[in-house]
């Protein structure tokens, strides 16, 4: 999920946009802006960067098994077929 601390940062910036003129609304437009964000990034179904992180791990290690067992059945396949042979 996106972290409450960047959806504040963006919340700021995008409240820093408005001009001095309308200070009054800047704090009800913060407010408000926080909760589309929250809001629209909780639809989008994010990750973090360290549970993106941890299943790259996780399919690099899967794909490593993957190679290994194919490789045992090639192997095999070929035991097989010299077997056949004799």
């Amino acid at each position: 999920m996106f972290e409450n601390k960047s959806i504040d940062d963006l919340a700021q910036k995008l409240t820093n946009l408005i001009p001095d003129s309308i200070k009054d609304t800047k704090a009800d437009f913060e407010y408000n802006i926080k909760q589309i964000l929250q809001s629209a990034f909780a639809k989008l179904d994010l990750v973090t960067r360290e549970e993106f992180d941890a299943q790259v791990k996780v399919l690099q290690r899967t794909r490593e098994k993957v190679d290994s067992l194919h490789q045992e059945l090639l192997s095999l396949e070929q035991q097989i077929s010299l077997n056949n042979k004799d």
